[in-house]
């Protein structure tokens, strides 16, 4: 099991994820802003392989305004080079990333701008990935979207639109199950008509679901995942107290966290720990899970 976090590293003095206004958009600003980010996940994954951590999300504003029509700058060639070097610190380690566009990728929306805009960013996450030679193992994981007022029609609509996908994307797609309006049981209905491999999600599982104990939904969502997709992917985090459901724990919760461990005995999966402290719960829960009795 590869135990990773997401997209910032709290002991570094660098973030990945710079931005700027749009109204300020300047291909000098724009090339600036990406030589920091890029610079910056160099700094994180290197901090993580010095420690062996080989899982990693990479953060969507890598390269910012990317699927936006303003842009107009050959990031792509122009990066070329930084985003290979990137790619060699991944392959030659064996670690694994990933991406997770935010909340706004709705490919079931009845609105079709909104579908073209989701489509865009999906692309340019694609882009991120090929540049630095990642294989289909490393993803671009999505919810299934909303509901829309008809849960039916809006499932049909995304295996509608998941078919049409350009192949860049399609080969990299995964859904993940959440507290709200897709639990496990629609993600692994969805996975069964069109093949898109299930990432499974133990907070939003316990906010949504039909009664799956820990153990049956793991698995479930695993026999859903293909030989070259790599291991399953399955994000972790506790409840945080007072917070409305759903809300990732401040910390690793040690005794869930053993609890979760024991439940998932001899399965093979790589774990992302959704937790607010980043890398320091990941360093924990690495040393849990190495210290654990089988």
């Amino acid at each position: 099991m590869r135990i990773g976090y997401a997209c910032i590293n709290l002991s570094l003095d660098c973030r990945s994820s710079r931005t700027f206004r749009l109204r300020n958009f300047t291909p000098e600003r724009l090339r600036a802003t990406v030589e920091g980010n890029l610079d910056c996940l160099k700094r994180i994954l290197r901090w993580n392989l010095e420690r062996g951590i080989l899982y990693f999300r990479i953060t969507s504003d890598l390269v910012p305004f990317a699927s936006h029509p303003v842009m107009d700058y050959p990031w792509q060639k122009a990066f070329r080079g930084e985003f290979e070097g990137l790619g060699d610190i991944i392959l030659s380690s064996g670690m694994r990333v990933t991406m997770h566009p935010d909340q706004f990728i709705l490919l079931n929306s009845p609105d079709q701008r909104i579908t073209r805009d989701s489509l865009r960013e999906l692309v340019y996450h694609a882009q991120v990935l090929d540049l630095m030679g990642t294989g289909t193992d490393c993803k671009i994981q999505i919810h299934l979207g909303g509901v829309y007022g008809d849960r039916e029609r809006s499932m049909e609509r995304f295996l509608e639109r998941y078919r049409v996908l350009p192949s860049e994307v399609k080969r990299r797609l995964v859904v993940e199950n959440d507290e709200r309006s897709y639990g496990l049981a629609e993600c692994l209905e969805v996975s069964g008509r069109c093949g898109v491999p299930v990432v499974f999600d133990a907070l939003h599982h316990r906010g949504r679901n039909r009664g799956e104990e820990l153990r049956e939904a793991l698995e479930a969502a695993a026999s859903t995942w293909r030989k070259g997709d790599g291991p399953p992917m399955v994000d972790y985090s506790s409840q945080k107290a007072g917070a409305r459901p759903g809300a990732h724990a401040d910390t690793l919760d040690r005794a869930d966290f053993r609890r979760f461990l024991r439940a998932a005995r001899g399965l093979d999966f790589d774990l992302m720990l959704e937790v607010k402290d980043k890398e320091r719960s990941a360093l924990a829960a690495m040393e849990i899970y190495q210290r654990r009795s089988d």
